[in-house]
C-alpha cells in the first residue's frame, strides 16, 4: 500500500507541475502536442484527425491549445488512441470524447480499465479517474485508418495487458519514413515479475514484447513518453539540418538497453533479491 501511495503522489506531483512543450510537426502529418512529461500526438487527415494519448484530465487544455497552434481545430479529432492504460496517458479520454466525440480505440487487455476508470488495474490498485466508453476493441495488428492515414496496433504488453506500440508511414519531402510511438517497455518500481498472482504471463508478455519491438524498423524513434527518445535534447535541432527525431540507431539503442533492464530484473527477482 505504501509503494502505491508513493506512486499516486508521485503522479499528483508530476501533474500539478505539467509543462506544455512547442507543438511541432514531427514528419508529414505527424505532430506532437504532448507536454514536457506526457506524449501525445495528432496525425491530421482531410477527414479529420487521430490523437495519441490524452494525459491526465488536467492535461486535455494543453493538448487542445497545441492543437489549435498547429492550425487544426481540437473539435476536429475523430478517433482517440492511447499507449497503455496508465492515468497518465488515459485519465483524460473521457473529457477528449466529451468535447470531440472522437471514437475511443483501445487494446484488448487495457479496455477495462479505461471503462471502468481504473478498476481492476493489477498493479495501482486505487488509481482512480473518469471511466471512458470504449467504442473499439483492438487486437494485436490491428489497423485505424482515417483520411488516408493508417496506424497499426502492435501489443507490446507487459507494462500493462494491452500496452500498444504504434507504427504509421509519414512522408517527407517525398520519402517514407516508417515511425514507431513505443508504448512502454519499462518495468515499474514495484512490478512483480516472479509469481504475480494478479498477471501471471508478465515476464512473458515483456519477452514477446522485446522480440517485437526489435525487430521493427524504425525511422522515426518516438515513445510515450518524450523522454524515451530524447525529445528535449532533439526539438532544439529540429529545422536546422536533418531531422533529428530520425533515429534508427537511437531506437534500437533504447531497446536493447531496455531489454538488458528487464532480464536483470527479471533475474534478481528469480534469485530473491
Amino acid at each position: 500500500m505504501r509503494s502505491l501511495l508513493l506512486h499516486t503522489l508521485a503522479w499528483a506531483l508530476l501533474v500539478s507541475a505539467e509543462t506544455q512543450f512547442p507543438a511541432h510537426k514531427i514528419a508529414g502529418n505527424l505532430f506532437y502536442v504532448g507536454s514536457v512529461e506526457y506524449a501525445a500526438y495528432l496525425v491530421a487527415t482531410p477527414q479529420g484527425h487521430i490523437l495519441i494519448n490524452s494525459s491526465f484530465e488536467e492535461s486535455v487544455p494543453l493538448i487542445e491549445q497545441s492543437v489549435a497552434k498547429l492550425g487544426f481545430r481540437f473539435k476536429d479529432v475523430k478517433i482517440l488512441l492511447t499507449s497503455h492504460a496508465h492515468a497518465d496517458h488515459i485519465a483524460g479520454c473521457a473529457a477528449v470524447k466529451q468535447s470531440t466525440g472522437a471514437k475511443v480505440m483501445i487494446m484488448r487487455g487495457d479496455e477495462d480499465i479505461v471503462a471502468s476508470g481504473g478498476q481492476g488495474d493489477f498493479q495501482y490498485e486505487d488509481s482512480r479517474f473518469k471511466p471512458c466508453a470504449v467504442d473499439r476493441v483492438l487486437e494485436d495488428g490491428d489497423t485505424v485508418t482515417l483520411g488516408g492515414a493508417t496506424l497499426t496496433a502492435v501489443l507490446t504488453a507487459g507494462h500493462t495487458r494491452g500496452c500498444t506500440t504504434w507504427t504509421m508511414t509519414a512522408t517527407e519531402d517525398g520519402k517514407k519514413l516508417l515511425a514507431v510511438i513505443i508504448g512502454s517497455p519499462n518495468v515499474n518500481p514495484g512490478y512483480k515479475l516472479v509469481g504475480n498472482d494478479k498477471y501471471r504471463a508478465i515476464a512473458g508478455d515483456f519477452q514477446k514484447t522485446f522480440h517485437k519491438l526489435k525487430s521493427l524498423r524504425a525511422d522515426l524513434f518516438l515513445g510515450a513518453h518524450g523522454q524515451y527518445y530524447g525529445l528535449e535534447e532533439k526539438y532544439p535541432r529540429l529545422g536546422g539540418g536533418p531531422n533529428p527525431f530520425v533515429d534508427p540507431a537511437g531506437y534500437q539503442a533504447y531497446v536493447s538497453a531496455k531489454e538488458k533492464e528487464f532480464l536483470g530484473k527479471l533475474e534478481a527477482q528469480k534469485q530473491g533479491q
